[in-house]
């Protein structure tokens, strides 16, 4: 355990942002060019890279406490930037944990505004579809409190911004 171990910890998360990003990306292409049968499946590999992601925070939470023990640093979970303020100023250790952090703190803001934008444009394909079903005169309908269906009533889909 120790620096080195910690910032190998950071290059493999690093690796994975960028990965994440490429997801989302392809995820985007697809939205874009109408590829709907590709969807679900850009989903689950975007989702098995987060869950890669949240198990390596995991190691590295821990690697990073190991470090503020070995720094003698008595702080309990402490951040990143936390660990960058204590570490020895004639050491490498500031400049390299503060270039993992910047790339990683810049992966985090693209990812957002990506998965941000993918995001409307996966509930704009929706109220499309719906719309089409919709249109096509063939009135799926709803249900009543009673349980009967009434024909006349159009279903929709809620989303958080309707509310």
């Amino acid at each position: 355990m120790g620096a080195s171990e910690l910032s190998a910890l950071l290059w493999q998360e690093r690796e994975l942002l960028d990965l994440l990003e490429y997801r989302l990306e392809v995820q985007r292409a697809l939205l874009t060019l109408g590829e709907s049968r590709w969807a679900q499946r850009a989903a689950d590999e975007i989702e098995a890279t987060t869950a890669q992601l949240r198990r390596l925070n995991i190691a590295r939470d821990i690697e990073v406490q190991a470090v503020a023990d070995e720094w003698q640093f008595d702080v309990v979970n402490p951040s990143l930037r936390e660990l960058i303020a204590v570490a020895s100023a004639d050491g490498p250790w500031p400049e390299i944990f503060t270039a993992h952090l910047r790339a990683m703190l810049a992966s985090v803001e693209r990812i957002g505004a990506r998965r941000a934008e993918n995001g409307r444009m996966l509930r704009e394909a929706l109220r499309h579809t719906q719309e089409t079903l919709a249109g096509t005169g063939d009135r799926a309908g709803t249900y009543t409190a009673a349980g009967t269906a009434d024909l006349g009533a159009r279903p929709a889909i809620l989303f958080e911004d309707d509310a």
